[in-house]
């Protein structure tokens, strides 16, 4: 029953309403919404530690929009790209949500889901320096990931990318009372046997391209931290 609902609410249709009203009723508690100047801050040091420059942005779901904008106005892409799947999401931050923190922006959002970008858009596409996917592999099958990985991989060299494993739903279930009734249950293992066909790990929540880089040219070229 769960699955059918879940694949009935998902995909290109996105999440309804309720949805976000149950799942973000609060969200300045919740991790890259309440504090999305920490992770922008995060990720612009990292970068300039090992002398990487983003110059462009794609948000694989950005939600409510926050860490996307907050991204944009940390990094000062020329070029930048989001996708919500969801559009009653959509339509509020296109009406309320300023993305486009400055006109040096070329910036450019769509309302369709990951899948439907993998297979048509992403061809007309130039290469992203910087993809963001936080919160959005949990509602996806293994065949839909599986499909858009190969994708991710030859369009972004850096991916900054969280799910929830099965571990961390229960944790939330338990410290949080809050059950996500969508969320598909992986293990560590599995979310890392999907990733790592195409990505390589080189920091907290920071995904390298294996079509892009390996230990020869890589800027992050401390080998403990590559797995």
């Amino acid at each position: 029953m769960k699955q059918t609902k879940q694949k009935k609410f998902n995909g290109a249709q996105g999440f309804h309403s309720e949805y976000w009203e149950k799942n973000y009723s609060d969200p300045a508690s919740i991790d890259g919404i309440g504090n999305v100047r920490e992770h922008a801050n995060y990720l612009k040091y990292l970068f300039e530690l090992d002398f990487f420059e983003v110059e462009s942005i794609c948000d694989f779901g950005f939600g409510m929009g926050l860490l996307f904008r907050e991204m944009l106005a940390t990094f000062l892409p020329y070029r930048a790209y989001g996708i919500e799947p969801s559009q009653y999401m959509f339509d509020i931050v296109n009406s309320k949500i300023k993305l486009k923190v400055t006109e040096n922006i070329n910036l450019k959002i769509e309302s369709i889901d990951l899948l439907t970008w993998a297979k048509k858009r992403a061809k007309q596409q130039k290469v992203f320096d910087l993809g963001i996917c936080t919160s959005v592999f949990q509602y996806l099958s293994d065949d839909e990931i599986n499909a858009v990985l190969p994708i991710m991989a030859k369009k972004v060299k850096y991916l900054y990318f969280s799910a929830p494993t099965n571990r961390e739903l229960d944790k939330q279930i338990k410290d949080l009372e809050f059950f996500d009734e969508y969320a598909l249950r992986r293990s560590k293992t599995r979310y890392h046997k999907l990733l790592k066909k195409h990505f390589t790990f080189v920091s907290g929540r920071l995904l390298e391209s294996k079509v892009h880089f390996d230990e020869t040219n890589s800027p992050f070229s401390e080998f403990i931290f590559r797995f």
